[in-house]
C-alpha cells in the first residue's frame, strides 16, 4: 500500500467521522470548519493507516508533505501565502494568523474536506456600513491639532477642551491631541475640585475617546488620578 492508497483510506475514514463546524462567518452567514474541528481526528487516522504530515512556510508558499511511514513515498500539497493585517496585533501575531489559516486550507485540500462555498456566499453581498464616531455638539470645531489655552476662571469655556472632531474611526492623531489638551488643563488646576470640573465638562469627549480606544482612555485617566491625589494632599 503506497502513500496514495493510504491517503484515500484516510479520507474515507475522516468522512465517516461526525464533525461539527465551530467557525461562523457572520457577514456571509455560513458555518465552516476550524483547524481544531478536524485536526485531532486526522492525526488519529494518520497513525492508524501509517501516514505523517509536515508543513513548512516560505514568504510566498505554504507546503504540506504527507509521507508513508513504511516506504517513505510522499505526496505534496501547496498553497500561495497570503497576508494578514489584524487590528491591534503586531507583525508576529499577523504571521501566526496567516500560518494558521494556511494550515487549515492545506488539510482541507489534502483530506478532501467539504467546505461551504465562501466565494458563492459573498458574491453580490453588500458589506455593512461602518458606524462613524459622531462628534458631540458640545465640542467646537477649530483647526486640527489646536487645544484650549490655559483658562481663567470666569471666562467662557472655562475647563472646556476645544479640539476638532476625529476624522476617522481610529484616529491616533486626534487621540494624542486629546491627551495633550487634558495634560495642559490639569496642569492649571489649583484644587481637587478643578480636576472633577474638567472631567464633568468634557465627559462627552472622554466617552468618545473610550469608545475609540479603551486602553488609550484608561492610560489618559492616569493623569486625572495623579493630579487629584497631588492636590488632595496639599489641601
Amino acid at each position: 500500500m503506497n502513500v496514495y492508497k493510504k491517503l484515500i483510506d484516510a479520507r474515507l475514514r475522516l468522512q465517516a467521522k461526525p464533525m461539527k463546524k465551530s467557525g461562523h462567518n457572520k457577514f456571509a452567514g455560513y458555518q465552516y470548519f476550524e483547524l481544531g474541528d478536524f485536526l485531532p481526528e486526522i492525526q488519529k487516522i494518520f497513525n492508524e493507516v501509517g501516514l505523517v504530515d509536515t508543513i513548512s512556510f516560505t514568504p510566498t508558499m505554504a507546503e504540506m508533505n504527507i509521507y508513508d511511514v513504511e516506504d517513505g513515498s510522499f505526496v505534496t500539497f501547496t498553497s500561495p501565502m497570503g497576508s494578514a493585517a489584524l487590528k491591534g496585533c503586531h507583525e508576529v501575531q499577523n504571521i501566526g494568523a496567516c500560518e494558521t489559516y494556511q494550515r487549515r486550507y492545506l488539510y482541507v485540500t489534502a483530506l478532501a474536506i467539504v467546505e461551504h462555498d465562501a466565494l458563492e456566499a459573498t458574491t453580490g453581498a453588500v458589506e455593512p456600513v461602518k458606524k462613524e464616531v459622531k462628534p458631540a455638539a458640545e465640542i467646537p470645531t477649530i483647526p486640527r491639532g489646536t487645544v484650549a489655552p490655559k483658562n481663567i476662571e470666569g471666562e467662557a469655556g472655562y475647563h472646556q477642551i476645544v479640539i476638532t472632531p476625529p476624522t476617522q474611526e481610529h484616529d491616533q492623531v486626534w487621540l494624542n491631541d486629546c491627551r495633550k489638551a487634558v495634560h495642559l488643563l490639569l496642569d492649571t488646576c489649583v484644587k481637587e475640585a478643578d480636576v472633577m470640573t474638567i472631567f464633568k465638562k468634557n465627559k462627552v469627549l472622554f466617552d468618545t475617546v473610550k469608545q475609540m480606544d479603551p486602553a488609550f482612555f484608561k492610560d489618559m485617566m492616569v493623569k486625572f488620578t495623579e493630579t487629584k491625589e497631588k492636590l488632595a494632599n496639599k489641601e
